[in-house]
């Protein structure tokens, strides 16, 4: 597991950018695998466009998600690299705590 400063940054933005209910209603949104509008994410909710266009860009500079220029208008996809790599981080994790359990149990039952 890389333990760089720079991938411990990048780790932290992602998860500061998901640590936000509404970001991650955008997220839930876009996992549906089609790229969407800004229009079409607002439709159902009470957040105005430019509430989802600050998420979108926290999303976007974490690397979650991309913006798409189609024509007039941008639509925004869900980036699946970054969130694997924070999936991948958090196994990781658990599998440290899995064995420091082990640890303390084996220690405890000596």
């Amino acid at each position: 597991m890389a333990r760089s400063a720079a991938a411990l940054r990048q780790r932290a933005s992602v998860f500061a950018a998901l640590g936000d209910e509404t970001r991650l209603s955008v997220l839930g949104r876009l996992s549906a695998g089609t790229p969407q509008s800004i229009t079409r994410l607002t439709e159902g909710t009470r957040l105005s466009r430019q509430a989802v266009t600050k998420h979108l860009r926290v999303l976007e500079t974490a690397g979650v998600v991309r913006s798409i220029r189609a024509g007039r208008e941008n639509l925004f996809a869900l980036e699946t690299k970054r969130l694997a790599d924070a999936r991948h981080y958090l196994d990781e994790v658990s599998r440290q705590w899995d064995d420091a359990l082990q640890r303390l149990r084996a220690f405890v039952e000596e």
